[in-house]
């Protein structure tokens, strides 16, 4: 019999998702774009929109508790297949590309121990030797995930335990250095010539990030002990990142002043703790990284399983998806999602590429799910409060789809069309013989000729 995932380790899930690599260098990401005035106005319009995604995922676990696979199947039963489809694509694509940026920061964290100006051992994480590494962790969290969910999960919460303490020893120093003075000294951010809404706007493009992982709780809520527990795991690890994500960057403003902060190399939390402590300050935060860091994958590694194994069940993907092994691990979609890793890994060692472009177009498309997370709510909702909820979600989500660009959006297109024939290999695998609506027509005719612009402007 299948163990299932009780508060704690569901709760861990979301915030080690949550928690990867951008907590570290927060300090100077924020003091780089705005002042302190500003960067409080940015905190508390992300604080209240995403816990209004919170609370929306948790009504919709209330409201519609049989939807197991969340933000998929929200966006299903709401708009129908291929929109259900879309999103379950977009969302495993962006999971994809998010692990491969994972082991590539773990492996140029760990470059902190073994590299020297003579010698360039791991580097960025894009030398030999760290993919390598790279992909030997890749299939030694490959084998934990085939061993059960429950396991997983299990090291997940130890992991997550462990990169919450040298995060809570810097806010402890930090808090113990913070000086009234330093903090308010250009409170407005005259320097940066800037109007405060700008700086605002600024910082929301670096908030945008850190809650992606929100939904991790709602993407695993088949195997929830108590589906209750679903929402209240996501409500409590928002809470917590919020609160560990708001101490950081205003606390380092106040130990060293922001133009200074500015300056400093990421991850800048390293920076701030040797100021703090010495030259052990720059270790303990190094290995705080690498936990974090791989954490992170592993709840990830989880999620990105999980959606192609969810969708075969509703018939989106190809039947072959939906097969789990004798540990209830969702083995088939584990190992697409794994070889697809491999693959990018090995073209980032043969091309030397930057692929940051591609994770911000991939990165944008998980906002879409989280948009119609807020639509579905409002379609479902029984009373004025719970609509209310939805349509602040709702509007949450055209702001993060804003504040990210639309020129990502458009270039998402990219990856989406390739995901049309999946879709119609899937429905013949199932021999699903419904057709299509004229909306779905529309849409399909939509993303193939948006495809061709968009490709143009990325080859330019």
């Amino acid at each position: 019999m299948e163990k299932k995932l009780g508060l704690s380790a569901l709760t861990a899930l979301v915030l080690s998702s949550m928690l990867g690599a951008g907590v570290f260098s927060l300090p100077q990401n924020m003091a780089q774009v705005a002042s302190p005035m500003a960067l409080m106005i940015g905190w508390a319009i992300t604080g209240v929109g995403i816990l209004l995604l919170a609370f929306a995922m948790l009504l919709l676990t209330r409201l519609r508790p049989e939807l197991d696979g969340g933000i998929f199947t929200y966006a299903r039963e709401g708009f129908g297949e291929l929109i259900g489809f879309c999103s379950a694509w977009g969302y495993w694509l962006c999971a994809v590309i998010a692990n491969v940026s994972y082991l590539v920061i773990v492996f140029s964290a760990l470059s902190f121990f073994t590299d020297s100006p003579e010698l360039r051992f791991f580097g960025d994480g894009n030398t030999w030797q760290a993919i390598t590494g790279s992909s030997i962790l890749l299939w030694i969290v490959h084998a934990l995930v085939l061993r059960g969910v429950q396991t997983a999960a299990g090291i997940n919460l130890v992991a997550t335990l462990a990169k919450l303490l040298p995060l809570g020893l810097f806010i402890v120093l930090a808090g113990m250095a913070f000086s009234l003075d330093i903090f308010t000294l250009d409170f407005r951010g005259v320097e940066l010539a800037m109007p405060v809404w700008e700086q605002v706007k600024g910082t929301m493009l670096i908030t945008l990030w850190v809650f992606i992982g929100v939904e991790g709780a709602v993407v695993v809520s088949a195997r929830a002990q108590n589906k209750r527990d679903v929402g209240r795991a996501t409500l409590l690890a928002v809470l917590s990142a919020l609160a560990v994500y708001l101490l950081v960057t205003l606390l380092s403003l106040g130990v060293i002043p922001r133009p200074e902060l500015a300056e400093m190399r990421n991850p800048s939390m390293a920076g701030l703790m040797v100021r703090m402590m010495g030259s052990w300050g720059e270790v303990i935060i190094a290995t705080g990284l690498i936990i974090s860091v791989c954490g992170a994958y592993l709840s990830w590694t989880i999620m990105a399983a999980e959606v192609p194994l969810v969708a075969a069940t509703y018939k989106a993907f190809p039947r072959m998806f939906a097969r789990q092994n004798k540990n209830n691990a969702p083995a088939a979609s584990l190992w697409l999602t794994n070889i697809s890793v491999q693959v990018c890994l090995l073209l980032i060692w043969l091309t030397h590429s930057d692929y940051n472009t591609l994770l911000n177009i991939a990165s944008e498309m998980i906002l879409v799910p989280y948009f119609l997370v807020g639509a579905f709510l409002v379609k479902v909702a029984i009373r004025p409060l719970q609509r209310a909820v939805g349509i602040g979600a709702c509007i949450y989500g055209l702001w993060l789809l804003y504040a990210s660009g639309p020129l990502h959006l458009l270039l998402s297109v990219i990856l989406y069309a390739p995901g049309l024939m999946v879709f119609i290999y899937a429905r013949r695998t199932h021999h699903h013989d419904s057709k299509l609506r004229a909306g779905e027509q529309a849409l399909i005719v939509f993303l193939l000729v948006a495809a061709v612009p968009a490709t143009w402007i990325l080859m330019g």
